[in-house]
């Protein structure tokens, strides 16, 4: 009997209709393992669908139109149904957290422009501060600390060194950033502060890592004052923000890895455990690009900030980073109970964190 005939298989074209995806659309997803046919003819090669897929297929356009990238796409439609809604949560407060920072893009703009207009959506009102802790640990096999951790008035910044010279690499890369430290920045200008700043960094990693194959991780938070964080991060060093209950990363890692899970060729459960999940793409240092990711990054009354490098998330599971950070009375708390986890996880690796709450200031 001919495969049209089957009850409840459909045409390509036909399944395209119903599920208002393009035939063109359904060849992609089959290749990239989103949606693959019931049956593929072995004489002409034509696809032909279950009806009973249209409800994943009608998943897969919704969350297209939503904008979710096609690796998040494969992620989503392999969950059960709990684990699904939670990330696509997930993915929508990152959404929201990037059109926050162009809204207050519009409103530094606006006020450049026109001083006397507002942004509705922004409360300028309440004053807000950090209030912040930070350690970095050798960890239990590591010779050596090659981990640098720091936590000031305004600025908040972890690096995570590699090579003969890492600790030095480390060092002097947040060092070089200190200076942020001692003034309200330019709520303007500082962004460009920031990449000026980092350049500075990768000059100071080159002088004190001289001819060696030397290098570092950095990834920082400026608070601007205005109720605003400054992101600058390379590498795979990592940001978090717990808010409302909920933890989400706010940085992307600058891996190999990480780059073959935006393209569709990994599982975030594969990259978990590949064996060059820590070769980096982009670091400070001679032997990688030392390009940035930079945006701002507005803050809310109650949020609890983490830096970490990859000796703390890469042996404590996120859903535990959560409990830990949910759960501690204030940053000094969390911070020791963080790096206690990574020491019952074994401690393969050194491990650095800064934690930080946004409060409102004191009167």
């Amino acid at each position: 009997m001919d495969s049209t005939q089957q009850p409840g298989m459909l045409t390509i074209g036909a399944f395209a209709r119903a599920c208002r995806l393009s035939p063109k659309a359904l060849r992609l997803y089959d290749e990239l393992e989103l949606l693959r046919p019931a049956r593929v003819d072995p004489d002409t090669g034509y696809r032909y669908y279950a009806a009973g897929q249209l409800e994943q297929a009608r998943l897969v356009a919704w969350l297209r139109r939503l904008g979710m990238p096609l690796a998040g796409i494969r992620q989503v439609v392999r969950l059960p149904p709990g684990a699904a809604a939670a990330e696509i949560r997930a993915y929508w407060a990152r959404v929201e957290a990037e059109t926050a920072v162009r809204r207050d893009l519009a409103a530094f703009l606006v006020g450049q422009l026109d001083p006397a207009a507002t942004v509705p959506g922004k409360d300028t009102t309440t004053m807000l501060e950090l209030r912040c802790s930070a350690h970095s640990d050798r960890g239990l096999v590591r010779p050596a600390n090659q981990d640098t951790a720091y936590a000031g008035p305004r600025l908040l910044a972890v690096a995570d060194g590699y090579g003969p010279a890492g600790g030095s690499a480390s060092s002097a890369a947040v060092q070089a950033l200190r200076f942020l430290d001692a003034a309200e920045p330019p709520a303007g200008g500082v962004l460009n502060l920031l990449e000026d700043a980092l350049h500075g960094a990768a000059e100071a990693v080159r002088d004190a890592t001289g001819p060696e194959e030397a290098g570092t991780t950095l990834t920082a938070l400026l608070w601007t004052g205005g109720g605003q964080l400054a992101l600058v991060h390379i590498g795979d060093s990592r940001a978090y923000v717990l808010r409302d209950g909920e933890l989400f990363r706010i940085t992307h890692d600058h891996t190999l890895v990480q780059s073959m899970v935006d393209e569709g060729r990994l599982t975030e459960a594969e990259a978990a455990s590949h064996p060059q999940r820590s070769l980096l793409v982009r670091a400070i240092g001679a032997d990688a690009p030392a390009v940035p990711d930079l945006r701002l990054h507005d803050a809310r009354p109650g949020d609890r900030y983490l830096l970490c490098s990859d000796g703390l998330y890469g042996v404590v599971a996120e859903d535990r980073l959560h409990g830990l950070l949910a759960g501690a009375a204030d940053p000094g708390t969390a911070v020791r109970e963080l790096i206690a986890a990574a020491h019952a996880a074994g401690g393969p690796d050194n491990v650095s964190c800064v934690v930080a709450d946004v409060a409102e200031a004191a009167a």
